[in-house]
């Protein structure tokens, strides 16, 4: 069984027990969520839309942030140059069920 959900704009297939990186969520380490699902498969086929009516559940494990995005500028003959850096909030959380 597998589940489609959505969060932070962006679309996950998901089962039982994996692991997801996804966009930052506030709630503390430890804690349960429930996601928004879209779609949802078994061996008798794909229920999309109002057929829908499970929830997924996901247990956090951690906050932090990824690696380090170095970003430069330039504009050639002028002497401009910058230097930016980014690291992308996330949560990871493991998938406890699909139901």
């Amino acid at each position: 069984m597998f589940a489609v959900i959505e969060t932070g704009g962006k679309q996950y297939r998901v089962e039982n027990n994996d692991v997801l990186y996804i966009e930052k969520l506030d709630v503390e380490d430890g804690a349960t969520v429930e996601l928004d699902v879209i779609a949802i498969g078994d061996d008798d086929g794909i229920k999309v839309g109002s057929d829908v009516n499970g929830k997924v559940t996901a247990e956090v494990i951690k906050s932090g942030k990824g690696k380090k995005i170095c970003v430069e500028t330039y504009k050639p003959k002028k002497g401009e140059k910058r230097k930016l850096g980014h690291r992308q909030p996330y949560t990871k959380v493991e998938i406890k069920s699909i139901g």
